[in-house]
């Protein structure tokens, strides 16, 4: 990540199946660069089950919207030429482009096959519900539309290690397919006994011919496209050594940086460092603790503790590896982990991730363009704490956590940035003030408010470096060398 780096993804949930989103992101490459955006994870590009998918629920990884099939030629998105089209327009920019790589699981099977299985509990994966039976199910991937193109490789039950729905009894469950060598993978998270099972084909990485052929597809994604990463998808439920070693064997092939970010959708700091360890920091992780401190901040209101915004925070114990986040497609209202940020509290919240030292900031789509085609209304305190970020957000950062209800931070600024330097402040409760230091270098200088919540106010550094900084009930207040 360069310096004050900004990843955005450049999606939300509800876009319209129009396959405008690769036009629209080339024409959006030369804006995002002016903004400081400098990597985008771009939605997962390749079909789906039917023309309007957003991306997870995966048919055929090699058909980026080129082949007439489920339905269509394109994706959600756009085709093929559009893709390679937005990649360049972004390169051109010098912004980075990482691909949605959702690596889990297979649906929309081509034809059906027969089976062993064992049906178990949806709440514990290790208790089986009875004894083995047969099944017929949709495990047998041909891509005829594609033929053999890119890839010769068909995918057939035992490449699977569950599936939920038995097309013979017309049966849904969780079914544990059964053979030679099957089990679920042991080195997932432990939710639900066993998470290795999430949803439709589960791919199985304990089967060699799997391993390859999806190493291989990594390989191949990157150096068709000249992508410079990936986002992985769901990775509590893909098996940690596969995990690590897909990174390690796509790596070695290319002599530039693949970047790599995991999405481990848990609330627990220590269960997301184990897996860090597991995987040997092969790649970074979204810091889903913090997003959950902001979102039960802005839920909260007066009673939440700021001081404690920070606590049990992958940013806080791995800074290193963390990517923060406000918000994404799935916690935004309507979606299976729902847990949006309050619009009063967004821009608090956009405020510490793209102003704080530490953390690799990640952009949501939706708070800055808006949702179902309604603007948002955050776009204009999103693009000042943008321009803030690349101008006065360096040097060393000292925080001030004394009070619940008010707690802010300084960064020092550096020699290589003149004018850099800020101070911030958020308020859950009253107005608010608090005396910071943001360094003798500053001494003399008078500072204006950035966000507009302080009109006309200004400012004057004391000779120690000093000052007495205001923000307005419920605000942040960012403050800059005027």
């Amino acid at each position: 990540m360069m310096q004050n780096g900004v990843m955005m993804q450049y999606f939300e949930w509800y876009l319209p199946n129009d396959g405008n989103l690769w036009k629209k992101l080339a024409e959006d490459a030369g804006h995002l660069s002016q903004i400081g955006v400098t990597a985008v994870w771009v939605p997962p590009a390749y079909k789906t089950t039917e023309p309007g998918g957003v991306g997870y629920s995966t048919y055929d990884l090699f058909d980026f919207g080129e082949f007439d099939q489920k339905g269509s030629i394109r994706t959600k998105y756009g085709t093929r030429a559009e893709f390679e089209n937005a990649v360049q327009a972004l390169h051109e920019q010098r912004i980075k482009v990482y691909l949605d790589a959702v690596l889990n699981h297979k649906t929309g099977a081509d034809e059906k096959e027969t089976f062993f299985v064992k049906r178990v509990s949806a709440e514990n994966r290790y208790e089986e519900l009875g004894d083995a039976y047969e099944i017929e199910g949709w495990t047998h991937f041909t891509f005829p539309g594609r033929g053999k193109k890119y890839s010769d490789f068909e995918w057939h039950w035992y490449h699977f290690s569950g599936i939920d729905y038995d097309a013979r009894r017309d049966e849904s469950g969780i079914f544990k397919i059964q053979g030679e060598g099957k089990d679920w993978s042991h080195s997932v998270d432990r939710e639900k006994g066993n998470y290795d099972y999430l949803m439709f084909a589960n791919v199985d990485y304990k089967h060699p011919d799997v391993v390859r052929e999806v190493t291989r597809w990594g390989e191949w994604a990157i150096r068709e496209f000249n992508l410079d990463g990936f986002r992985m998808d769901a990775v509590k439920h893909i098996s940690r050594p596969f995990v690590s070693n897909f990174l390690r064997s796509v790596r070695k092939n290319f002599q530039r940086e693949v970047y790599a970010v995991g999405e481990c959708w848990k609330n627990d700091d220590g269960e997301l460092a184990f897996f860090l360890d597991e995987t040997r920091e092969q790649l970074d992780l979204f810091d889903v603790p913090l997003h959950f401190n902001l979102h039960k901040a802005s839920q909260e209101g007066a009673s939440f503790d700021l001081r404690t915004l920070m606590k049990g925070t992958l940013v806080q114990t791995h800074p290193t590896l963390a990517v923060t986040f406000v918000d994404n497609h799935d916690s935004q209202a309507g979606q299976s982990l729902e847990s949006p940020v309050a619009d009063w509290f967004k821009p608090a919240a956009y405020a510490l991730i793209l102003l704080q030292k530490e953390g690799y900031p990640c952009l949501f789509y939706g708070d800055y363009y808006g949702v179902r085609g309604e603007e948002s209304i955050h776009r204009g305190v999103i693009d000042t704490l943008l321009k803030v970020r690349r101008e006065r957000a360096y040097g060393e950062q000292w925080d001030y956590l004394d009070d619940a209800h008010v707690v802010g931070f300084v960064r020092s600024g550096d020699e290589s940035h003149p004018h850099s330097g800020l101070a911030l402040l958020i308020s859950n409760q009253g107005d608010a003030e608090m005396t910071m230091n943001v360094g003798k270098l500053h001494a003399g200088e008078h500072w204006i408010e950035a966000t507009g919540c302080c009109p006309n106010e200004q400012i004057t550094i004391d000779p120690e470096g000093a000052a007495t900084f205001r923000v307005p009930a419920g605000k942040v207040s960012v403050w800059h060398k005027g």
